[in-house]
């Protein structure tokens, strides 16, 4: 595989916060990556060059895989060393009602104490600082994209019709109603899945459990989940209205994005003529020698990651 020059790994390990010594151990050896379209292994510099094409490029992640965070905060760096200021990351890990937090850091009007406190950061945080940190230091934008989870927790529990009875000012903060539903393929992955791919707990979270009190039996999945999709969808759909130069990074779970599902599909509604890429990026125990026919249906590129790295946290 190509080589990253040293001016991005030199600005990766710069803005990472962990130790040189930790970052050598992570490298091209603790990863592959497809292309699906070629039908065969590229480079992480290929897809930057690709990017050229698209409007918005989904990352879709395992949270705690620690290969997979070195990827995208080095893909990060690598399409602003392409890209510039045409860049923006949105991130699933910031919801939409601390947008003014999050500018105001990026601004440098407050200290990261306060924006970590005030923005509700995942306990992971430390994980994605790198790229927020960047962002910040290159004057870039960062879009709070998801929806605060009282707001799916209300259309689980009550009914997307108990969001309607809401003050306006709180229906800015999550996609337009009525929103649509998952159907089809992707309902049937949900109901399987049960919500185990729901976000880590935060900072705050006194709870034991990584899982919200939302998860029981009489919680519907589907009408939750698809207004944490349709929310990023429109989050990134609105920003692009104004922002018609931009090219957008969008990072969030793979469960967000594999085979074209929940946001893509969403976004594809809200937005037409976006073009998007798909990469789903996950560890598997038959690395390094994979069978890409197991994962070509999941995004544009797929990337398959070392399971061998210690996990960032544990599930």
């Amino acid at each position: 595989m190509k080589k990253y020059s040293p001016l991005i790994l030199g600005a990766f390990f710069a803005f990472a916060g962990l130790s040189t010594k930790a970052q050598d151990t992570l490298s091209e050896k603790n990863y592959r990556v497809y292309s699906v379209k070629e039908g065969k292994e590229v480079s992480l510099k290929d897809i930057i060059n690709d990017a050229k094409n698209y409007d918005v490029v989904f990352y879709g992640e395992e949270h705690n895989d620690s290969v997979t965070h070195y990827l995208e905060k080095t893909l990060f760096m690598g399409l602003y060393d392409k890209y510039n200021s045409s860049l923006t990351l949105s991130m699933e890990m910031f919801e939409r009602d601390i947008q003014n937090v999050m500018n105001e850091y990026l601004m440098g009007a407050i200290k990261e104490k306060y924006f970590k406190k005030d923005a509700r950061v995942w306990s992971n945080y430390k994980d994605y600082r790198p790229m927020v940190e960047f962002a910040k230091a290159k004057h870039l934008d960062v879009v709070c994209a998801n929806a605060p989870g009282r707001y799916p927790s209300i259309a689980g529990t009550k009914g997307e019709k108990a969001l309607m009875a809401l003050p306006e000012e709180s229906k800015r903060n999550f996609a337009p109603l009525p929103y649509d539903t998952a159907t089809g393929e992707y309902y049937e992955k949900l109901q399987e899945q049960s919500g185990h791919m729901m976000m880590p707990a935060t900072k705050n979270d006194t709870s034991k459990s990584k899982m919200p009190a939302m998860m029981m039996p009489s919680f519907d999945l589907v009408v939750a989940q698809s207004l944490w999709d349709a929310t990023m969808a429109y989050s990134i759909s609105e920003y692009l209205k104004t922002h018609k130069d931009k090219k957008v990074m969008q990072v969030n779970g793979r469960f967000h994005s594999d085979q074209g599902f929940a946001v893509v599909t969403q976004l594809k509604k809200y937005n037409p003529k976006a073009k998007i890429l798909i990469i789903s990026s996950g560890s598997d125990d038959a690395f390094p020698t994979i069978d890409w026919s197991k994962f070509k249906q999941n995004g544009d590129y797929i990337i398959v990651t070392d399971p061998k790295v210690p996990r960032t946290f544990k599930d």
